[in-house]
């Protein structure tokens, strides 16, 4: 009887509040400890899902219309040797042809990257547990680092010729033809003749890599990118190294 006088005395003293705070406290440390349970294959099968989130989300976003020219992260620019055309272009008031050859270059872009999925895929796919590890507690770009070893020089052979038929297809051959013939035109200049096909061609790989590169970011950094369970469970693990 004395003890159940003493119980009634007790919680009464544990008000509302503090009981939430516990309840709340017990929830996160077996949130924390969950987390732990993930197995080899669920980290490579999150890193996967998180890889190809990359893709589908940003990737596919590079195939647009404008999908370079209008993103700054990654719009096409002259190349750094063609800067000193861009200016001699604009102060002889070509400078609707200067941004029109910045434009096809750009429109060349987006037509190859159609062309990048299928080479993620398969090494999204190749991802051994081993790898995923390495990847998961790695720096906050590992996973796009890690598709970027294994399919730059397949995503080269693969664009290459589509960005070479894409500058046809839109016209840059022509607009580039004219440019250079302009500029090569002016007294006293240095002839010019860049390769533009390879220019634009390793220009979209970086785009491409860029944009992997944020979603991965936000995954690593932001909880409310996890829009998965298996995502929530892989990731907790990284927050905690």
């Amino acid at each position: 009887m004395k003890k159940l006088l003493l119980l009634l005395l007790i919680v009464p003293a544990i008000s509302s509040a503090q009981l939430k705070s516990l309840v709340k406290k017990a929830k996160s440390k077996v949130t924390a400890i969950a987390p732990a349970n993930a197995t080899g294959l669920d980290i490579a099968a999150g890193l996967k899902e998180a890889l190809n989130k990359g893709v589908t989300e940003q990737v596919t976003k590079l195939t647009a219309v404008d999908g370079f020219y209008k993103n700054e992260a990654v719009k096409i620019l002259m190349p750094a040797e063609l800067q000193k055309v861009d200016k001699a272009l604009r102060r002889m008031g070509l400078g609707s042809l200067a941004d029109d050859g910045i434009k096809s270059l750009n429109r060349a872009a987006e037509d190859a990257v159609k062309e990048a999925t299928p080479i993620f895929v398969n090494a999204i796919t190749s991802m051994t547990i081993t790898d995923a590890k390495g990847i998961l507690m790695g720096s906050d770009n590992s996973a796009t680092t890690y598709l970027q070893t294994n399919t730059t020089t397949a995503l080269y052979g693969k664009f290459s010729p589509v960005v070479q038929e894409s500058i046809g297809k839109v016209g840059a051959d022509k607009i580039w033809a004219s440019i250079i013939t302009k500029y090569n035109s002016i007294p006293l200049v240095s002839k010019v003749n860049p390769d533009i096909t390879d220019y634009v061609t390793n220009k979209a790989l970086e785009g491409v890599f860029k944009m992997i590169t944020v979603e991965e970011k936000n995954i690593r950094a932001k909880l409310d990118s996890r829009t998965s369970d298996l995502l929530k469970k892989v990731f907790a693990l990284q927050d905690k190294k």
